[in-house]
């Protein structure tokens, strides 16, 4: 539990009880925080350069980068209601979030592992959640602010949170208040901001009181500023200026839940056609499992499609060659192929009319005898159908000039 103090203008001092848990890193320690209640453990860079050897040159201070891994014990990532986040290197990391009433009394091990980042080295502690239920929770009316001008390591501060709960006390007046749960806009969606102007990425921080809201967080409810809020206009807010001076809110995105007047949705199904029973809980296989024997397998998809092949094939043969009807088929294919080739035989030795292309003829310059295009032996089946006519025997010859000026025919 952490004690916050406020003071006044009128120089009058009050506090006040948060039930929110801030705690640094140790190695192996216990943490007690309570279900429904903003938890927040701050991992010191500090604190894990101690694990790392010294800085190599003497007398000059180690700032050694230093990064954070943190996981559940067994798992590669944290519990879903628990988030980390470290902006550099050179900044210490932050574990975060709002425990669930379903791991109540359910001891959770987060392994913090170091990493220096100059040397290589690591460096590994356990941190023990154990969960506690709340008396007072959950409080029936919780409100949800968005700010503007904040990141959320820098919400998560203790003293920037208690100022924001003092704020917040002032415009609600409860008797007891508690930090509910913290997260940044990019969780929900939000956009990076651009890096400039020191623009903030936003955070929605949710609180819990005992009494009803108050008028002035009502305001926003009215027409008025609804209209305002729709046109993208700051709505008017009496109480604004209590958070201004440190606090820019976002009044349309406030969420007021009054737990007081929820009604029960819960229907109960009916079952019939469509609707599977319910199977409970998903029990994954145990770690031990046994190895498992495919000779089976093998036999099965392997040898017996073989063996089938097989009989099949040996039944195919003896009706081929040892029955008489088989015999009978294989003959008359035989035959079947020998007349076939006995034709086509006979059909390349048949005589026919050779194209004039293809008969002897002169060669028109010297008179010799050309041999025809193919010999005798060429086979005509693959002759095309036209082939050139060059010089014909009925052609008339050209007259040949002689350099003695005579013409001969």
């Amino acid at each position: 539990m952490s004690h916050f103090c406020l003071f006044s203008v009128s120089y009058l001092s009050f506090c006040f009880s948060v039930y929110t848990i801030l705690s640094k890193v140790h190695s192996d320690r216990n943490v007690y925080p309570s279900a429904g209640v903003l938890f927040v453990h701050v991992l010191e860079r500090e604190y894990f350069k101690g694990e790392f050897p010294p800085y190599p040159k003497p007398g000059e201070i180690s700032n050694d980068p230093i990064t954070f891994n943190t996981n559940l014990m067994g798992y590669p990532d944290r519990p879903g209601w628990l988030r980390y986040i470290q902006r550099t290197p050179y900044s210490d990391g932050v574990l975060y979030g709002s425990p669930t009433v379903e791991n109540v009394g359910k001891p959770t091990i987060i392994e913090i592992t170091a990493y220096n980042r100059r040397t290589f080295e690591t460096a590994r502690h356990n941190l023990i959640i154990n969960i506690m239920s709340a008396e007072d929770f959950p409080l029936p009316y919780q409100a949800e602010f968005f700010i503007r001008n904040m990141n959320v390591e820098e919400m998560l501060a203790s003293e920037v949170l208690g100022d924001f709960l003092g704020a917040v006390k002032n415009v609600w007046q409860p008797e007891r208040l508690n930090a509910i749960n913290i997260t940044s806009a990019l969780d929900r969606g939000g956009r990076v901001p651009l890096p400039i102007n020191d623009m903030k990425e936003g955070v929605y921080v949710m609180v819990g009181a005992d009494v009803p809201f108050s008028s002035c967080l009502r305001e926003v409810e009215n027409p008025q500023n609804q209209l305002r809020c729709s046109q993208e206009m700051e709505p008017v807010i009496t109480c604004d200026k209590k958070f201004r001076t440190q606090f820019h809110i976002d009044w349309c995105k406030i969420s007021l839940v009054d737990n007081t007047k929820q009604v029960s949705t819960f229907q109960e199904v009916i079952r019939g056609e469509g609707i599977l029973p319910d199977g409970g809980e998903y029990k994954p296989p145990s770690d031990t499992l046994k190895s498992r024997d495919y000779y089976s397998d093998f036999l099965i998809t392997l040898a017996v499609p073989s063996a089938i092949a097989l009989v099949l094939f040996l039944i195919l043969a003896y009706i081929m060659c040892c029955r008489r009807e088989g015999v009978i088929q294989l003959v008359h294919h035989s035959a079947i192929q020998k007349s076939t080739k006995e034709l086509r035989d006979m059909s390349k030795n048949r005589e026919i009319a050779w194209p004039l292309s293809t008969l002897p003829v002169f060669h028109p310059v010297t008179g010799e005898i050309v041999p025809p295009l193919h010999t005798d032996s060429y086979d005509n089946t693959s002759m095309p159908l036209m082939q050139t006519q060059q010089n014909l025997p009925h052609q008339t010859q050209i007259p040949q000039q002689q350099s003695a000026g005579k013409w001969y025919s």
